[in-house]
């Protein structure tokens, strides 16, 4: 089995230090390349991407990421979720850095995973958190379930978060982001064999590798025009060549999403 999760949890105090063996592992990767955060890419800010969210333990400590579709709806991934509760975490939104104290910090009054939700590499790797605080920050549109032609391949996507920087696990302080292309499935099985499943996820990235989501980047958005298509999902090491990005297919889970939105 390949690759790493690509959230970060760790007991650190604001932007420093989750050790690189406080990453989740799927199975018993291969070597990994140190992590790297959206490599190749430039800051930003949540003023540029206002429904990207910061997910964090109770004490502020953000490990993975989100995306706001409704005023009190956050999209991310299931694995990010596993032992988690409604009082171990939070959601901050309109805070571009991660030791900033701006923006608004909401609990959450429900999680809600994919009931087929095993690890990453079996995919249905998707959450949505119901928060208690309504944000008012825009939130992104989603693919619906017949956006299947949205995942063509290199298809130009936009990747956010604030990954890891180094193997010794420091997270980028600021959002960052980056535009990966869109990998063909074909392409993507060559990569992760039978551990990539098609229905249910996308790849993403060069085959030179250099751009990539990392830990800590776990649960934020696969942007295709704008719109939420994906979610940071796993892969082998970080930016290796040869190894794409791999995300949650979001038109595969669009119906369960949008229940969640109604309920």
């Amino acid at each position: 089995m390949f690759g790493l999760n690509r959230v970060k949890k760790t007991a650190a105090v604001g932007v420093a230090t989750a050790a690189a063996a406080a990453t989740a592992l799927l199975g018993a990767p291969s070597a990994a390349a140190a992590p790297q955060p959206i490599v190749g890419g430039s800051t930003t800010t949540t003023t540029a991407y206002p429904f990207m969210m910061q997910i964090t333990d109770a004490s502020g400590n953000q490990f993975c990421g989100g995306t706001l579709v409704a005023a009190k709806k956050v999209v991310t991934a299931a694995h990010c979720m596993v032992g988690e509760t409604t009082s171990s975490v939070r959601v901050v939104g309109g805070r571009t850095y991660l030791n900033g104290t701006n923006g608004t910090v909401s609990k959450v009054s429900k999680i809600w995973v994919d009931p087929g939700y095993t690890d990453a590499t079996n995919g249905d790797d998707v959450a949505v958190l119901t928060l208690s605080t309504s944000m008012s920050y825009t939130p992104a549109s989603y693919v619906s379930s017949s956006d299947t032609g949205v995942y063509a391949a290199g298809t130009t996507a936009r990747i956010l978060g604030w990954g890891t920087t180094s193997a010794s696990g420091n997270s980028s302080n600021q959002l960052r982001t980056a535009t990966v292309p869109i990998v063909s499935n074909s392409s993507c099985a060559n990569s992760y064999g039978s551990d990539f499943v098609a229905s249910d996820m996308v790849c993403a990235g060069y085959t030179s590798g250099g751009v990539d989501t990392c830990q800590g980047d776990s649960g934020g958005p696969l942007l295709i025009g704008g719109v939420l298509a994906g979610i940071t999902s796993w892969g082998e090491g970080c930016a290796e060549a040869g190894y794409p990005g791999v995300y949650t297919r979001l038109t595969a889970f669009s119906s369960l999403v949008t229940a969640q939105v109604n309920s």
